[in-house]
């Protein structure tokens, strides 16, 4: 099955190469339609929430963790929906879909390995490794130290080291696939230099936004486009590792910190009045998508209370928190992400679910608290 499984990914990978569309489209097991409903309007409460804010229930975020639990997930899914309870504090919910992510196993050990590219599990992979230190499980530390032998071993990669996406690609996504686990396991340097190789292939100066897909082996870009998706993900990506950096690593601190402030300022240079984005960050000409708004939300909230920006980026993020809330729909789906399975047209997703559990919980932290 796993055999069949990676002939059917190589194939559609095959296609995926042919194609220039902004939002590559996944392996689909959902319906393809975009799912549309009126969405319901609740105000999102102030950023300054008292330290006891995240404790107080929210009608809207319990909907919305409700219907990200009843979404099939792929890879990727899973992980980034396991982050999400991760910076929730949720521990429990951390555990259970840690272990639930075990039923996939790659041929090196990796969970939550259901099809996606052979980097997306490891977007589990710092939920995995809390599961592990939760619970002394020994089945969930050889998760762990597998993960690790995958990324630091096994995985293909670039002559610099750069690890690729899939096949010999390199994507803005694996931002947040590779370099948030081996911040938070310990091995920054390594993720630094999974950093740098992705930046220097797709960072745009002029436009001051990254690119989609590079290819190594033609040594060109294949998605030149800046997809708002793929610009989140490298947002939350880096965050998460700043978050987790060593304290006596400052220098390097602050160049991760100008690549955030970079991509940050160069996605607000297009938000539109209703805080939102389109989906190809600088063309008005796609569509209005949710996502973006909630994961670049996510990484100024974490980062403004980890004091490596500023608070004057507080009001652009609030823009996008209330844009993002008043798009979640009666049954708690997040509408106008870019939508499953194929990621070209507005829709809902798991990633979308996740991101609006991450930036809510970013928010309703107090400012000095504890680490997730």
């Amino acid at each position: 099955m796993a055999t069949r499984r990676m002939l059917v990914w190589r194939g559609i990978v095959s296609s995926l190469r042919r194609t220039r569309r902004p939002a590559i489209p996944r392996l689909a097991a959902l319906t393809a339609g975009a799912f549309v409903c009126s969405a319901l309007f609740v105000p999102a409460p102030a950023t300054g929430a008292p330290a006891n804010a995240a404790l107080e229930p929210d009608p809207v975020v319990e909907r919305v963790r409700a219907a990200a639990l009843a979404m099939q997930r792929k890879s990727w899914e899973q992980g980034v929906l396991a982050q999400a309870f991760l910076e929730e504090g949720r521990d429990d919910l951390v555990v259970t879909v840690v272990r639930a992510s075990l039923i996939y196993l790659s041929p090196d050990g990796v969970p939550a390995a259901l099809e996606g590219a052979p980097v997306d599990p490891l977007m589990a992979g710092e939920a995995v490794a809390r599961a592990a230190r939760l619970t002394g499980d020994p089945v969930l530390h050889r998760a762990v130290e597998q993960s690790l032998v995958c990324i630091l071993q096994r995985a293909p990669r670039a002559s610099d080291g750069t690890i690729f996406h899939t096949s010999e690609t390199i994507w803005s996504d694996s931002f947040h696939t590779t370099p948030p686990f081996l911040a938070a396991t310990g091995h920054a340097t390594e993720a630094l230099a999974q950093i740098e190789g992705h930046w220097r292939r797709l960072w745009n100066p002029r436009q001051r936004l990254l690119a989609h897909i590079w290819d190594e082996k033609a040594q060109r870009l294949t998605d030149p486009a800046a997809w708002g998706g793929g610009n989140g993900w490298a947002a939350a990506g880096l965050t998460r590792v700043i978050r987790a950096w060593p304290d006596d690593r400052a220098t390097a601190k602050g160049r991760l910190t100008a690549y955030l402030r970079q991509l940050i300022d160069g996605c607000l240079a297009h938000q539109r009045a209703d805080g939102l984005f389109y989906n190809v960050v600088d063309d008005p000409d796609s569509f209005v998508e949710t996502n973006l708004a909630q994961m670049l939300a996510y990484a100024i909230y974490e980062s403004v209370r980890g004091g490596w920006l500023p608070a004057d980026y507080l009001p652009a993020a609030d823009r996008m928190r209330s844009a993002a809330r008043a798009k979640v729909d009666r049954d708690g789906f997040v509408q106008g992400v870019a939508g499953a399975p194929t990621f070209d047209r507005a829709g809902i997703s798991a990633e979308g679910q996740a991101f609006f559990l991450m930036m809510e919980a970013a928010a309703r932290k107090p400012t000095g608290g504890a680490r997730p």
